[in-house]
């Protein structure tokens, strides 16, 4: 594309606030998540992707159309750039409501893309704005508890390099998946995931993970689980304490040790004990001895995103706390041949964080075997 790039930017000031409270997402618990103590993580996550722009001096080829207040022109005036801000009130809680409103009052300025700060939910709703209206490229900035769909730059720093491409013509249009999580039956450790549909977008290798892959239910996947899983509780202590992320093969570790585990969340397992659904702020209370503990996690299938969806009650706090040396990597042989570009990722929302996790890890791929993976 020459000359100048006409770009629609979208916040959802409330996605991602479910996270580190252990709600598994905020589709209809925004109030709950604020009750438990949860800040919005949008806003820095769209300054991070606003900073990058400027950083990379697209700004001056840019001409951005917001939304007012907290769903874009905020987040703008932060970083000191300057858009056109949409003609719409906002209530007082911002719904989904909004986003169509938004989408459609940027197909009338006629804009060549769409940078939207959100989750899953918040594509969902950009893709029903875009029903009927013209196929206008969309570019998803992750801000969600989890981000399935596809349409998602792999943080950031990434989309605003996308967004760069884009504008030097060197992304080629595809369709992506835009997946429908049941947030209620995820609450209730069911995992239920639907395709919605398809949004246009640009694409670049590297810069995107791709829609989650859900783990094949075979015997040769769950005997490699077991495999895994009886490696690692082997070489366990049994006076530590162990932060056990979601997934199938997490769950197997626990059932080695005896205990129930919850498939979607996030549990602690402290003197042959298992504390169900824990959130960032139980952790920082029950934890008692830094040196003596351990995050054990399995990245997500295909997307390769090891920490920073769906598990972000393992915060960037617990994770300092912990230390890189002290995180233990399962991952069945099949899950890792699946992964984009077989590289893991880190996405916790703050880059101090983000640089000390990245190098090779160690990933348990099968009884008393181990893969040096790179973690980017």
């Amino acid at each position: 594309m020459n000359g100048t790039l006409k770009m629609g930017f979208l916040v959802n000031p409330i996605a991602g606030m479910g996270g580190r409270v252990g709600l598994k997402g905020t589709d209809h618990v925004s109030q709950d998540a604020a009750a438990l103590g949860a800040k919005p993580a949008a806003p820095a996550r769209a300054i991070d992707f606003l900073k990058r722009l400027k950083q990379l001096k697209l700004i001056n080829r840019i001409h951005s159309i917001t939304c007012p207040g907290i769903m874009g022109d905020d987040e703008v005036r932060m970083v000191g750039l300057e858009a056109q801000v949409l003609h719409m009130r906002l209530r007082k809680e911002t719904t989904a409501d909004d986003t169509k409103l938004a989408i459609k009052l940027m197909e009338q300025y006629k804009v060549d893309l769409i940078a939207f700060v959100g989750g899953d939910g918040t594509a969902r709703d950009v893709h029903d704005g875009l029903r009927d209206l013209e196929n206008i490229p969309v570019l998803g900035v992750p801000s969600g508890v989890k981000m399935y769909s596809g349409v998602f730059a792999a943080n950031p720093r990434d989309a605003a390099d996308i967004v760069g491409d884009f504008l030097e013509g060197s992304t080629q249009l595809i369709d992506f998946e835009v997946m429908d999580a049941d947030e209620d039956a995820i609450r209730t450790d069911r995992f239920e995931v639907r395709l919605y549909g398809f949004l246009k977008g640009p694409f670049v290798p590297k810069r995107f993970l791709g829609s989650k892959q859900v783990s094949p239910e075979t015997a040769d996947e769950h005997e490699n689980q077991v495999a895994v899983a009886r490696f690692i509780v082997e070489e366990m202590n049994s006076e530590a304490t162990y932060i056990l992320g979601p997934g199938t093969t997490i769950r197997c570790v626990a059932d080695m040790l005896g205990v129930e585990k919850t498939l979607l969340g996030v549990d602690l397992y402290q003197h042959k004990r298992l504390v169900k659904d824990v959130n960032e702020e139980a952790i920082l209370r029950a934890v008692k001895d830094w040196s003596n503990t351990w995050i054990v996690l399995s990245p997500i299938g295909r997307q390769g995103m090891l920490l920073g969806r769906g598990n972000q009650q393992v915060s960037p706090e617990i994770i300092r706390h912990v230390g890189r040396d002290h995180i233990i990597v399962a991952a069945t042989k099949n899950k890792i041949q699946g992964i984009e570009g077989g590289v893991l990722r880190v996405d916790t929302g703050d880059s101090e964080v983000d640089k000390m996790l990245r190098g090779h890890v160690k990933v348990a791929t099968d009884y008393r075997e181990w893969r040096l993976i790179e973690v980017v």
